[in-house]
């Protein structure tokens, strides 16, 4: 039995996606995955197929690519077969697969093998994923084949291992969109001999595959490929299911690795220590920052942070900031909902006394960490040097300070005229009402000034002797101390009710504005169209110039910009923006990289890559540099950039 309810949010979320795609009527999509060519794949491919014929459900070959194989030729006789197109290319006649033929036959099920590959000229689509998605689409349900090496995200990577560029590949959303990823795998040793067997290819292809693509080592890194992909899916799928059915207990089936860092130079090394720890261990690791309202940072603090977020990006962790009033409690419920497995913690050593009135946080963490392992890093920090750091990080707030003195002023003279006819009990309640008052402005200086005010005013001048601070009466010094307590008790809870609801609000600002973005983009068609909404969004809410830049024959053009005097950019600024869509990193203002510009260059980041490059240059540098405004600015962008690649892949 599950100690926890499931989250409502994500069972509500879930639940719209499901209809959605009930709505939509999409077929079901299975990738049969595999390191290299001759592992099974189509031979389980057309396996599980016939078990779903003999299921009684339609199921028809597409397209099936045998090779020569007389295993699978033998398995395609129990199935209906597609006639194929024949298409007339330099004066040979090609056989490729007819999607229109498929589209009237209307199939429950379908099998199309080698998802990667390309479509001869004049055909609907240039690929064969294009067909496929086009049949889900329309509700037919896809069996295909698929090689790790074909994956566009790992194009770079393959390339590295096998000594030569790979050039059909299937963009990444097509991984994600399938239901379900079946890995077929054998060990390299068994493959070669198939190959010797002509199993995989004819002799003549086999000889030639077996001098250049099939070397063991080649076939051992790409089997490592195709089983860190499969694992990385079924990771994503038990995370899913964790946070939908409301599971908070840790499942350690993987190794993930979070580090808590601060403004302190401290961070950076722990962050190298857990980048170590991650490449020993071939973990994810999550670097976060914890933003609590009741500490105001300085500015200088807040770079220092965002320097550590930045130098984490870097070296390959994800970076969150989380915002919340209890620091333990968000790093808690973060690490379980990301099954977070270990914890990295920087140990301040200071002193005992110390400890004795202000909580440690990384004993906090390890208190509250049940099955989840902590590393503890230490290190000596000059006390003194950290104690005189924290007034820097408070504005003092005198203007409230005012107003509490006059408002105690006013209280005190009410309470003259009202102490003939109430009691001494009665006039401290007065008191008490103030200092909740004073409490409403989120200040914990002044309310605490109020408090101990109000028990020096109040003992002075209305409890006998009058105009002394001598109290003849014991139990009134019991009514005294309970008038602090319970004030202080009333204070803390206001102030932390309003900071509750000043966080709850900013979070509240960001969703809504990122829901307003995306309602705007959602109700416009074509792709110029789309941007200019999106930077005219960006421009107005941010209160900056904007400029998008995009490759058009490998050079960077101006495709649009809003309130931008400039039309086009100077070569100093054109070689910013070719450094950011090249690495696919922000430079330029409030960076550490290219600072000299007085613009902000982001790059429009999607799962197949930078599609180009927009550049703000803010009116007001101090509102801009904010930490909410950059988060915000920052989603708005990764927002306009999924869009916009998503009608790019439906125009190709």
């Amino acid at each position: 039995m599950e100690e926890h309810r499931p989250d409502p949010d994500k069972l509500l979320q879930r639940a719209h996606e499901e209809e959605r795609e009930i709505k939509k009527g999409k077929g079901k999509l299975k990738i049969y995955l595999g390191a290299a060519p001759g592992v099974g794949k189509t031979h389980e491919m057309l396996h599980d197929a016939l078990e779903e014929k003999q299921k009684g459900l339609d199921v028809v070959v597409g397209v099936v690519e045998t090779h020569g194989r007389q295993e699978v030729d033998a398995m395609l006789v129990a199935f209906e077969l597609l006639p194929p197109q024949v298409v007339e290319y330099h004066g040979k006649n090609l056989i490729e697969f007819d999607l229109d033929g498929a589209l009237k036959r209307l199939p429950q099920l379908i099998l199309i093998d080698e998802m990667a590959h390309s479509n001869q000229p004049g055909l609907r689509h240039k690929k064969r994923w294009q067909d496929i998605k086009e049949l889900l689409d329309r509700g037919i349900d896809v069996y295909t084949t698929l090689n790790v090496q074909h994956i566009e995200s790992l194009n770079d990577d393959v390339a590295q291992i096998i000594h030569a560029p790979v050039k059909e590949t299937v963009p990444d959303s097509m991984i994600e969109l399938a239901d379900t990823i079946e890995l077929v795998d054998i060990p390299p040793e068994e493959l070669l001999i198939r190959l010797k067997e002509g199993k995989v290819y004819i002799p003549q292809q086999a000889e030639l595959a077996a001098q250049h693509f099939f070397r063991k080592g080649n076939l051992t890194a790409l089997r490592e490929l195709a089983l860190l992909t499969t694992a990385k899916r079924v990771g994503a799928q038990v995370l899913l299911y964790r946070q939908g059915h409301g599971i908070q207990h840790i499942w350690p089936t993987k190794e993930k690795i979070l580090v808590c860092v601060g403004s302190g130079p401290e961070s950076m090394k722990i962050i190298r220590a857990a980048k170590n720890m991650a490449t020993r261990l071939q973990a994810e690791w999550v670097v976060v920052h914890v933003d609590t309202p009741q500490v105001r940072m300085s500015e200088e603090s807040h770079e220092r942070v965002m320097n550590n977020l930045r130098f984490a990006e870097q070296l390959g962790a994800q970076t969150r900031v989380l915002t919340g009033y209890d620091i333990v409690k968000e790093i808690m419920v973060f690490s379980r909902e990301l099954n977070i497995t270990v914890i990295m913690i920087w140990k301040h050593i200071r002193k005992r006394w110390y400890n004795l009135f202000f909580r440690n946080l990384a004993d906090e963490i390890v208190r509250n960490s049940r099955e989840i392992d902590v590393y503890i890093m230490t290190g000596e920090v000059d006390f003194e040097q950290e104690t005189t750091r924290k007034p820097e990080k408070k504005i003092i707030p005198w203007r409230i300070y005012a107003i509490t003195s006059v408002l105690l002023g006013v209280i005190t003279m009410v309470n003259y005229f009202l102490a003939p006819y109430l009691s001494t009990n009665n006039l401290i309640m007065v008191y008490l009402l103030g200092v909740t008052v004073v409490s409403l402005s989120g200040e914990m200086g002044p309310s605490i000034f109020a408090s101990l005010a109000s028990v020096l005013l109040c003992s002075y001048f209305f409890i006998p002797p009058f105009y002394s601070f001598d109290i003849e009466d014991e139990s009134i010094i019991f009514t005294l101390m309970s008038l602090v307590i319970v004030s202080q008790i009333v204070s803390q809870l206001t102030i932390r009710i309003r900071q509750q609801a000043a966080t709850a609000r900013q979070a509240e600002s960001q969703i809504s504005s990122l829901y307003l973005l995306s309602s705007q983009l959602a109700s416009i068609r074509g792709f110029d169209n789309i941007l200019n909404s999106g930077i005219r969004y960006i421009g107005d809410t941010f209160q900056a110039q904007i400029m998008v830049l995009m490759p058009v024959d490998a050079n960077l053009v101006v495709r649009a910009h809003y309130h931008s005097t400039m039309i086009a950019l100077s070569e100093k600024e054109m070689n910013i923006a070719q450094w950011v869509y090249e690495l696919g990193q922000p430079a330029g203002f409030g960076t550490d990289t290219l600072s000299f510009s007085n613009a902000l260059y982001l790059p429009l980041v999607t799962s197949n890559g930078v599609i180009g490059v927009l550049r703000i240059q803010p009116e007001q540098t101090e509102l801009f540099m904010k930490r909410e405004k950059m988060h915000l600015l920052e989603a708005c962008v990764h927002q306009i950039a999924l869009v916009l690649d998503a009608v790019r892949w439906r125009k190709k």
